[in-house]
């Protein structure tokens, strides 16, 4: 496949996020969103000649991004499994970590994938297209409450049930097979003057249950916490509040609950400062990237455990 790395995906807060990790010439670090490559060339354009770089990401698509320098490893897969891979190349420690999460520009502009509202395509939104599990598994194979609860926890629709409920009614008619199929099932509860927002939030939806993303999110921060070395950096960026509240609330209190921990000693202890305030675009890339518009970006530092907060 060939692609324009320049128009696979714009990278959004380029120079803050890679100043963010404040690399170190010879250090090792992560690229955990791999996609069209910006950030991880700006990485590579920091590092010395004893400096690696690991980058990862499940889209077989974005292998047409890849870079040719010896400091540079693809690992096509999903950034869940951050340490296993390392592992196999010999690496127990990083400096940092870089993820820019959620959706490409790639896969919402390529039509086949079913990520995006403008085209009429099959109800697919795998970020993995080896997996054998699709949005339209979720649409046609969930029953009400399942339904709900997705819309509800990862679209914040208010009207969550009756939205689950007209899908279970234009399906018990016929399959949902396409994504206008969804759309014409969701009509009745579409607002005229946020038509786009509400099936952003739909879309959005069903493409974190299809892709498993919190969850892979919650599993890749665990094992950045094991992995970066005391003084290394994790720098996330985040699109939308439910990926910004995990990140958020992990580099606060080290878990996803917000609760600050006492060590065997009775003493506070978190495994991460934060880095000055959370960061977001300026006015000039939002008007050259208007997608880049909902993008925060979080800095933290690793702090040495005998050294407590």
């Amino acid at each position: 496949m060939t692609t324009n790395k320049e128009t696979y995906h714009v990278p959004v807060l380029l120079k803050e996020s890679v100043d963010g990790l404040r690399i170190k010439p010879d250090g090792v670090y992560v690229d955990a969103t791999f996609g069209g490559g910006g950030h991880s060339r700006e990485i590579l354009k920091r590092l010395g000649k004893e400096g690696k770089l690991f980058a990862f990401d499940k889209d077989e698509d974005a292998q047409a991004n890849l870079i040719d320098d010896p400091r540079f490893t693809f690992i096509r897969s999903d950034y869940r499994f951050l340490k296993n891979h390392l592992r196999l190349y010999g690496i127990k420690q990083i400096d940092g970590l870089l993820a820019d999460l959620g959706i490409s520009s790639h896969q919402i502009d390529t039509q086949n994938r079913g990520f995006s509202t403008r085209f009429d395509a099959d109800l697919d939104m795998r970020m993995d297209r080896e997996s054998d599990f699709s949005a339209a598994d979720v649409l046609n194979r969930y029953d009400e409450d399942k339904l709900t609860e997705i819309l509800w926890q990862y679209g914040e629709l208010k009207n969550a049930r009756k939205i689950a409920k007209s899908i279970i009614k234009y399906r018990n008619e016929k399959p949902l097979k396409t994504t206008f199929d969804l759309i014409e099932a969701l009509r009745p509860h579409i607002p005229k003057k946020t038509e786009k927002k509400f099936l952003a939030k739909v879309f959005q939806a069903i493409r974190i249950e299809v892709n498993g993303e919190l969850e892979s999110l919650k599993r890749m921060l665990e094992q950045a916490k094991d992995l970066i070395k005391p003084g290394g950096r994790l720098a996330v960026i985040t699109y939308h509040s439910l990926e910004d509240r995990l990140v958020k609330r992990f580099i606060q209190s080290g878990n996803f609950e917000g609760k600050i921990e006492k060590d065997f000693y009775g003493n506070y202890y978190v495994p991460f400062k934060k880095v000055g305030k959370f960061i977001t675009p300026s006015k000039e890339e939002i008007e050259k990237n208007p997608r880049a518009r909902s993008a925060k970006l979080r800095i933290a530092e690793r702090i040495a455990e005998n050294n407590p907060e």
